[in-house]
This record gives structure tokens, sequence and C-alpha cells, in this order.
């Protein structure tokens, strides 16, 4: 299994804005993304990144092309 790349909150939301992912809503530091096919996410922090690919449906190679 490849190694997550250590990104920041805000490189991951832009490199999922990419893809068609959209910041729905923030509510303090949890950010919403949701995509038009209705696939949603929460970005909280770190240590998380593997469960956002998940809902995003992306591997970790897609990420690193998107970054």
């Amino acid at each position: 299994m490849s190694k997550s790349p250590a990104l920041s909150g805000k490189q991951l939301i832009k490199a999922l804005g990419k893809i068609g992912f959209e910041v729905t809503r923030i509510k303090g530091s949890h950010y919403f993304l949701e995509h038009i096919d209705n696939r949603v996410t929460e970005i909280i922090g770190p240590g998380l990144l593997n469960k956002i690919l998940k809902d995003c449906e992306i591997t970790k190679e897609t990420l690193a092309k998107l970054l």
C-alpha cells in the first residue's frame, strides 16, 4: 500500500475541486464538500485522508495527480 501524501486541508479541498467537489458549508474548522453526483465528504483535520478518499471514490494515485 502506498503512503498517503502529507497535505493541508486547503490543498485537499483544491485538489478535490479539480474533480468537481465544491464546499457547500463550513462549520468551525469542518468543511463539507459535495459533488454533483451526490458524493459527500467532510474535511476535518489530519488523519482522515483515507476516509475522505473513500467517500470521494478516488485513489491515492488519482489524488497525487491532482496535486
